[in-house]
Protein backbone atom coordinates (compact mmCIF):
# COMPACT_ATOMS: atom_id res chain seq x y z
CA UNK A 1 0.00 0.00 0.00
CA UNK A 2 1.27 3.52 -1.09
CA UNK A 3 0.92 6.94 0.78
CA UNK A 4 -1.58 8.12 -1.64
CA UNK A 5 -3.68 4.76 -0.80
CA UNK A 6 -3.28 4.75 2.80
CA UNK A 7 -4.48 8.67 2.95
CA UNK A 8 -7.23 8.24 1.17
CA UNK A 9 -8.67 5.34 3.08
CA UNK A 10 -7.95 7.13 6.34
CA UNK A 11 -10.41 9.82 4.44
CA UNK A 12 -12.74 7.90 3.63
CA UNK A 13 -13.50 5.78 6.87
CA UNK A 14 -16.01 7.99 8.63
CA UNK A 15 -18.15 7.77 5.08
CA UNK A 16 -17.53 3.88 5.38
CA UNK A 17 -16.13 3.84 1.76
CA UNK A 18 -13.88 1.26 0.62
CA UNK A 19 -11.51 1.61 -2.76
CA UNK A 20 -12.04 -1.43 -5.04
CA UNK A 21 -15.10 -2.69 -2.36
CA UNK A 22 -17.72 -4.88 -3.30
CA UNK A 23 -21.05 -2.56 -2.62
CA UNK A 24 -22.14 -0.51 -4.40
CA UNK A 25 -21.18 3.17 -2.56
CA UNK A 26 -17.67 1.69 -2.91
CA UNK A 27 -15.23 3.27 -5.11
CA UNK A 28 -13.87 1.16 -8.11
CA UNK A 29 -10.44 2.33 -8.97
CA UNK A 30 -9.10 1.23 -12.56
CA UNK A 31 -5.85 3.37 -12.79
CA UNK A 32 -3.45 3.40 -9.88
CA UNK A 33 -2.06 7.33 -10.23
CA UNK A 34 -6.21 8.48 -9.45
CA UNK A 35 -5.46 8.83 -5.88
CA UNK A 36 -2.44 10.75 -5.99
CA UNK A 37 -4.68 12.83 -8.67
CA UNK A 38 -7.33 13.33 -6.37
CA UNK A 39 -4.83 14.31 -3.05
CA UNK A 40 -3.34 17.43 -4.95
CA UNK A 41 -6.11 18.74 -6.76
CA UNK A 42 -9.03 18.11 -4.78
CA UNK A 43 -12.27 18.28 -6.47
CA UNK A 44 -10.72 19.38 -9.71
CA UNK A 45 -9.06 15.82 -9.92
CA UNK A 46 -11.92 13.37 -8.18
CA UNK A 47 -13.85 14.83 -11.08
CA UNK A 48 -11.44 15.17 -14.01
CA UNK A 49 -10.40 11.58 -13.08
CA UNK A 50 -13.93 10.29 -13.34
CA UNK A 51 -14.42 12.07 -16.83
CA UNK A 52 -11.45 10.47 -17.80
CA UNK A 53 -12.71 6.92 -16.76
CA UNK A 54 -9.99 6.49 -14.01
CA UNK A 55 -12.27 5.05 -11.20
CA UNK A 56 -16.37 4.51 -10.92
CA UNK A 57 -19.42 3.73 -8.31
CA UNK A 58 -21.90 1.68 -8.94
CA UNK A 59 -24.53 4.09 -6.95
CA UNK A 60 -22.30 7.49 -7.57
CA UNK A 61 -25.34 9.40 -5.82
CA UNK A 62 -24.55 7.04 -2.57
CA UNK A 63 -21.19 7.65 -2.45
CA UNK A 64 -20.82 11.21 -3.22
CA UNK A 65 -23.78 11.75 -0.28
CA UNK A 66 -21.84 9.60 2.02
CA UNK A 67 -18.81 11.57 1.59
CA UNK A 68 -20.97 15.34 1.71
CA UNK A 69 -22.00 14.43 4.90
CA UNK A 70 -18.82 13.03 6.48
CA UNK A 71 -16.86 16.01 5.62
CA UNK A 72 -14.44 14.65 3.47
CA UNK A 73 -14.41 17.17 0.63
CA UNK A 74 -13.34 20.03 3.16
CA UNK A 75 -10.13 17.83 4.17
CA UNK A 76 -9.03 17.15 1.03
CA UNK A 77 -6.54 20.06 0.52
CA UNK A 78 -5.81 20.71 -3.15
CA UNK A 79 -2.39 22.03 -4.70
CA UNK A 80 -1.18 25.73 -4.28
CA UNK A 81 -2.64 26.90 -7.79
CA UNK A 82 -6.03 25.62 -6.78
CA UNK A 83 -6.16 27.44 -3.49
CA UNK A 84 -4.57 30.90 -4.79
CA UNK A 85 -7.29 30.84 -7.20
CA UNK A 86 -9.85 30.45 -4.39
CA UNK A 87 -7.63 33.13 -2.57
CA UNK A 88 -7.99 35.23 -5.67
CA UNK A 89 -11.59 35.13 -5.86
CA UNK A 90 -12.17 36.68 -2.99
CA UNK A 91 -10.28 39.53 -3.86
CA UNK A 92 -11.82 39.98 -7.60
CA UNK A 93 -14.96 40.15 -8.73
CA UNK A 94 -15.20 37.56 -11.15
CA UNK A 95 -18.71 38.67 -12.09
CA UNK A 96 -18.28 41.75 -13.83
CA UNK A 97 -20.77 42.59 -16.75
CA UNK A 98 -18.22 41.90 -19.13
CA UNK A 99 -17.53 38.25 -17.57
CA UNK A 100 -21.67 37.77 -16.78
CA UNK A 101 -22.00 36.42 -20.13
CA UNK A 102 -19.32 33.88 -20.24
CA UNK A 103 -21.83 31.37 -18.45
CA UNK A 104 -24.50 31.92 -21.19
CA UNK A 105 -22.45 31.15 -23.61
CA UNK A 106 -20.43 27.90 -21.98
CA UNK A 107 -23.64 26.33 -20.34
CA UNK A 108 -27.06 27.72 -21.32
CA UNK A 109 -25.89 28.18 -25.04
CA UNK A 110 -24.61 23.89 -25.17
CA UNK A 111 -28.18 23.21 -27.12
CA UNK A 112 -31.23 23.24 -26.46
CA UNK A 113 -31.40 19.88 -27.67
CA UNK A 114 -30.25 18.61 -24.59
CA UNK A 115 -32.09 20.58 -22.01
CA UNK A 116 -35.07 19.31 -23.99
CA UNK A 117 -34.55 15.60 -23.33
CA UNK A 118 -33.63 16.58 -19.74
CA UNK A 119 -36.22 18.70 -18.53
CA UNK A 120 -39.80 18.89 -17.92
CA UNK A 121 -42.37 20.09 -20.62
CA UNK A 122 -42.36 23.53 -19.49
CA UNK A 123 -38.44 23.71 -19.47
CA UNK A 124 -38.00 25.05 -16.32
CA UNK A 125 -34.26 24.25 -15.17
CA UNK A 126 -34.41 25.04 -11.59
CA UNK A 127 -35.69 22.89 -8.08
CA UNK A 128 -39.65 21.55 -8.49
CA UNK A 129 -42.00 21.54 -5.66
CA UNK A 130 -42.67 17.91 -4.57
CA UNK A 131 -44.96 18.58 -1.57
CA UNK A 132 -47.77 16.85 -3.31
CA UNK A 133 -46.24 16.20 -7.09
CA UNK A 134 -45.15 12.93 -8.09
CA UNK A 135 -43.59 13.66 -11.30
CA UNK A 136 -41.46 16.27 -12.44
CA UNK A 137 -43.65 17.69 -14.75
CA UNK A 138 -46.05 18.49 -11.93
CA UNK A 139 -43.31 19.59 -9.35
CA UNK A 140 -42.54 22.00 -11.77
CA UNK A 141 -45.64 23.34 -12.28
CA UNK A 142 -46.24 23.49 -8.52
CA UNK A 143 -43.52 25.45 -7.86
CA UNK A 144 -44.57 27.71 -10.71
CA UNK A 145 -47.96 28.14 -9.05
CA UNK A 146 -46.18 28.62 -5.65
CA UNK A 147 -44.09 31.63 -6.66
CA UNK A 148 -47.20 33.19 -8.62
CA UNK A 149 -49.36 32.75 -5.50
CA UNK A 150 -46.48 34.34 -3.18
CA UNK A 151 -46.23 37.06 -5.35
CA UNK A 152 -50.23 37.53 -5.36
CA UNK A 153 -50.31 38.32 -8.51
CA UNK A 154 -53.60 39.91 -10.75
CA UNK A 155 -54.63 40.31 -14.09
CA UNK A 156 -52.74 42.99 -15.91
CA UNK A 157 -49.54 43.25 -13.82
CA UNK A 158 -46.49 43.83 -15.73
CA UNK A 159 -44.04 41.05 -13.99
CA UNK A 160 -40.31 41.40 -14.42
CA UNK A 161 -38.10 37.90 -14.57
CA UNK A 162 -34.28 38.14 -13.92
CA UNK A 163 -32.67 34.82 -15.37
CA UNK A 164 -35.82 34.41 -17.44
CA UNK A 165 -34.37 30.93 -18.86
CA UNK A 166 -36.18 29.40 -21.62
CA UNK A 167 -39.36 31.30 -20.33
CA UNK A 168 -40.99 28.70 -18.01
CA UNK A 169 -42.05 30.96 -15.09
CA UNK A 170 -42.76 33.57 -17.77
CA UNK A 171 -45.60 31.22 -20.06
CA UNK A 172 -47.02 29.93 -16.92
CA UNK A 173 -47.96 33.21 -15.20
CA UNK A 174 -48.99 34.64 -18.66
CA UNK A 175 -51.30 31.65 -19.45
CA UNK A 176 -52.65 31.18 -15.86
CA UNK A 177 -52.72 34.54 -14.27
CA UNK A 178 -53.05 36.51 -17.02
CA UNK A 179 -50.18 39.01 -16.41
CA UNK A 180 -47.73 40.41 -18.63
CA UNK A 181 -43.90 39.20 -18.34
CA UNK A 182 -40.85 40.56 -19.32
CA UNK A 183 -37.50 38.44 -19.08
CA UNK A 184 -34.10 39.11 -19.08
CA UNK A 185 -31.14 36.43 -19.71
CA UNK A 186 -27.67 36.24 -21.03
CA UNK A 187 -28.02 33.51 -23.16
CA UNK A 188 -28.44 34.37 -26.93
CA UNK A 189 -30.74 30.59 -27.35
CA UNK A 190 -32.86 30.79 -24.41
CA UNK A 191 -33.88 34.59 -25.86
CA UNK A 192 -34.58 33.26 -29.36
CA UNK A 193 -36.64 30.11 -27.56
CA UNK A 194 -38.31 32.64 -25.61
CA UNK A 195 -39.40 34.93 -28.90
CA UNK A 196 -40.33 31.93 -30.85
CA UNK A 197 -42.65 30.68 -28.18
CA UNK A 198 -44.03 33.94 -27.41
CA UNK A 199 -44.79 34.43 -30.95
CA UNK A 200 -46.21 30.79 -31.41
CA UNK A 201 -48.56 31.40 -28.85
CA UNK A 202 -49.34 34.79 -29.14
CA UNK A 203 -48.53 35.97 -25.15
CA UNK A 204 -47.79 39.39 -23.62
CA UNK A 205 -43.92 37.43 -22.86
CA UNK A 206 -40.81 39.30 -23.97
CA UNK A 207 -37.11 38.43 -23.12
CA UNK A 208 -34.63 40.87 -23.48
CA UNK A 209 -30.46 39.39 -23.86
CA UNK A 210 -29.42 41.97 -21.33
CA UNK A 211 -27.48 42.51 -17.71
CA UNK A 212 -29.36 42.73 -14.78
CA UNK A 213 -27.38 46.04 -14.51
CA UNK A 214 -28.43 47.77 -17.39
CA UNK A 215 -32.32 47.31 -16.67
CA UNK A 216 -34.74 49.87 -16.11
CA UNK A 217 -38.39 50.64 -15.65
CA UNK A 218 -40.61 49.62 -12.86
CA UNK A 219 -42.69 46.32 -12.46
CA UNK A 220 -45.76 45.47 -10.47
CA UNK A 221 -43.38 41.99 -9.09
CA UNK A 222 -40.47 41.13 -9.91
CA UNK A 223 -39.08 37.65 -9.40
CA UNK A 224 -35.46 35.96 -9.98
CA UNK A 225 -35.40 32.18 -10.62
CA UNK A 226 -32.32 29.96 -10.15
CA UNK A 227 -29.93 33.35 -11.75
CA UNK A 228 -28.83 34.63 -7.98
CA UNK A 229 -26.35 31.84 -8.34
CA UNK A 230 -24.33 33.43 -10.82
CA UNK A 231 -24.26 37.63 -9.35
CA UNK A 232 -21.25 36.74 -7.33
CA UNK A 233 -20.93 38.24 -3.57
CA UNK A 234 -18.80 41.43 -4.72
CA UNK A 235 -22.33 42.24 -6.29
CA UNK A 236 -25.19 41.60 -4.23
CA UNK A 237 -26.02 44.67 -2.87
CA UNK A 238 -25.59 46.23 -6.28
CA UNK A 239 -28.40 43.31 -7.30
CA UNK A 240 -30.76 44.30 -4.59
CA UNK A 241 -30.16 47.53 -5.17
CA UNK A 242 -31.16 47.60 -8.72
CA UNK A 243 -34.12 45.42 -7.66
CA UNK A 244 -35.14 48.36 -4.88
CA UNK A 245 -35.06 50.60 -8.19
CA UNK A 246 -37.31 48.18 -10.44
CA UNK A 247 -39.92 47.32 -8.22
CA UNK A 248 -42.99 49.57 -8.09
CA UNK A 249 -44.41 50.38 -4.42
CA UNK A 250 -46.54 48.03 -2.76
CA UNK A 251 -44.80 45.25 -4.71
CA UNK A 252 -43.02 42.08 -3.91
CA UNK A 253 -39.80 40.55 -5.45
CA UNK A 254 -39.78 36.66 -4.91
CA UNK A 255 -35.99 35.29 -4.91
CA UNK A 256 -35.26 31.53 -5.79
CA UNK A 257 -31.93 30.67 -5.56
CA UNK A 258 -29.72 27.55 -4.15
CA UNK A 259 -27.58 28.38 -1.05
CA UNK A 260 -25.04 27.17 1.46
CA UNK A 261 -24.92 26.78 4.63
CA UNK A 262 -21.37 28.36 4.80
CA UNK A 263 -20.05 31.79 3.87
CA UNK A 264 -17.68 30.92 1.21
CA UNK A 265 -15.20 33.44 -1.13
CA UNK A 266 -14.58 31.08 -4.04
CA UNK A 267 -16.62 28.10 -5.65
CA UNK A 268 -15.99 24.62 -6.28
CA UNK A 269 -13.20 24.70 -8.88
CA UNK A 270 -14.41 21.60 -11.22
CA UNK A 271 -18.00 23.27 -11.30
CA UNK A 272 -16.30 26.44 -12.20
CA UNK A 273 -14.22 24.74 -15.06
CA UNK A 274 -16.67 22.66 -16.47
CA UNK A 275 -20.46 23.81 -15.31
CA UNK A 276 -20.73 26.80 -14.18
CA UNK A 277 -18.20 29.85 -14.99
CA UNK A 278 -17.86 32.35 -11.80
CA UNK A 279 -20.80 31.20 -10.20
CA UNK A 280 -21.22 31.30 -6.30
CA UNK A 281 -23.41 30.14 -3.85
CA UNK A 282 -24.56 32.57 -1.13
CA UNK A 283 -24.95 31.85 2.35
CA UNK A 284 -28.05 33.38 4.56
CA UNK A 285 -25.73 36.17 5.84
CA UNK A 286 -24.41 37.10 2.76
CA UNK A 287 -27.51 37.64 1.55
CA UNK A 288 -29.02 38.98 4.60
CA UNK A 289 -26.29 41.63 4.89
CA UNK A 290 -26.95 42.71 1.38
CA UNK A 291 -30.65 43.48 1.67
CA UNK A 292 -30.24 45.24 4.66
CA UNK A 293 -31.05 49.01 3.98
CA UNK A 294 -32.73 48.34 0.51
CA UNK A 295 -35.27 45.59 1.30
CA UNK A 296 -37.44 43.80 3.46
CA UNK A 297 -37.40 40.05 4.54
CA UNK A 298 -41.05 38.92 4.23
CA UNK A 299 -40.82 35.30 4.21
CA UNK A 300 -37.85 33.00 3.88
CA UNK A 301 -38.98 29.52 2.52
CA UNK A 302 -36.16 26.11 2.50
CA UNK A 303 -37.18 23.49 0.15
CA UNK A 304 -33.60 22.18 -0.53
CA UNK A 305 -34.69 18.18 -0.32
CA UNK A 306 -36.84 18.82 -3.47
CA UNK A 307 -34.01 19.70 -5.32
CA UNK A 308 -32.66 15.93 -4.56
CA UNK A 309 -35.66 14.55 -6.54
CA UNK A 310 -35.39 17.17 -9.26
CA UNK A 311 -31.90 16.38 -10.15
CA UNK A 312 -32.44 12.58 -9.97
CA UNK A 313 -35.51 13.19 -12.44
CA UNK A 314 -33.54 15.10 -14.42
CA UNK A 315 -30.44 12.27 -14.45
CA UNK A 316 -33.23 9.80 -15.42
CA UNK A 317 -34.27 11.64 -18.53
CA UNK A 318 -30.29 12.53 -19.20
CA UNK A 319 -29.30 8.72 -18.96
CA UNK A 320 -32.19 7.61 -20.81
CA UNK A 321 -32.48 10.30 -23.97
CA UNK A 322 -28.63 10.59 -24.73
CA UNK A 323 -28.73 7.84 -27.12
CA UNK A 324 -31.18 10.63 -28.93
CA UNK A 325 -28.62 13.40 -28.62
CA UNK A 326 -25.57 14.10 -31.35
CA UNK A 327 -22.53 12.01 -29.84
CA UNK A 328 -20.51 13.99 -31.69
CA UNK A 329 -21.54 17.17 -30.09
CA UNK A 330 -21.76 15.78 -26.75
CA UNK A 331 -19.07 12.93 -26.55
CA UNK A 332 -18.66 9.85 -23.56
CA UNK A 333 -16.66 12.57 -21.83
CA UNK A 334 -19.23 15.43 -22.10
CA UNK A 335 -21.54 11.86 -20.91
CA UNK A 336 -19.44 11.57 -17.88
CA UNK A 337 -19.26 15.10 -16.85
CA UNK A 338 -22.79 15.59 -17.04
CA UNK A 339 -23.76 12.68 -15.12
CA UNK A 340 -20.85 13.38 -12.48
CA UNK A 341 -22.36 16.99 -12.23
CA UNK A 342 -26.35 15.91 -12.17
CA UNK A 343 -24.99 12.84 -9.24
CA UNK A 344 -22.39 14.97 -7.03
CA UNK A 345 -25.20 17.86 -7.06
CA UNK A 346 -28.15 15.69 -5.59
CA UNK A 347 -25.64 14.18 -3.36
CA UNK A 348 -24.76 17.86 -2.08
CA UNK A 349 -28.72 18.27 -1.50
CA UNK A 350 -29.35 14.88 -0.01
CA UNK A 351 -27.02 15.34 2.42
CA UNK A 352 -28.17 18.97 3.59
CA UNK A 353 -24.88 20.79 2.42
CA UNK A 354 -26.92 22.44 -0.06
CA UNK A 355 -30.15 24.50 0.43
CA UNK A 356 -32.90 25.92 -1.81
CA UNK A 357 -34.14 29.45 -0.42
CA UNK A 358 -37.58 31.20 -1.77
CA UNK A 359 -37.18 34.62 -0.24
CA UNK A 360 -39.77 37.05 -0.62
CA UNK A 361 -39.17 41.08 -0.04
CA UNK A 362 -41.09 44.04 -0.33
CA UNK A 363 -40.18 47.58 0.18
CA UNK A 364 -41.48 47.15 3.35
CA UNK A 365 -44.44 49.14 2.45
CA UNK A 366 -47.17 46.50 2.37
CA UNK A 367 -50.74 47.63 3.79
CA UNK A 368 -51.26 44.08 5.18
CA UNK A 369 -49.21 41.40 7.08
CA UNK A 370 -47.52 39.06 4.46
CA UNK A 371 -49.03 35.44 4.89
CA UNK A 372 -46.55 32.79 4.28
CA UNK A 373 -47.41 29.96 1.48
CA UNK A 374 -46.74 26.43 1.38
Amino acid sequence: MNEAERLIKVLLKPADIRLNGKRPHDIKIHNPKTLERVLTQGSLGAGESYMDGWWESEDLVGMLTRIDRAGIDQRIKGDWKLLSKIALGSLRNRQTQKRSWKVGQKHYDLGNDLYELMLDKRMAYSCGYWAESKSLDAAQEAKLDLICRKLGLKKGDHVLDIGCGWGSFMFYAAEKYGVKVTGVTVSKEQAAFVAEKAKRDKLPVTAKLIDYRDLTGTFDHVVSVGMFEHVGPKNYKTYFKSVQKLLKPGGLFLLHTIGGNLSRAGMDPWIDKYIFPNSHLPSIAQIASAVEGTLVVEDWHNFGPDYALTLAAWRKNFVKNYKKLDHEKYDERFYRMWYFWLCASEAGFAAHKLRLWQVVLSHGDLTKTYRSIR
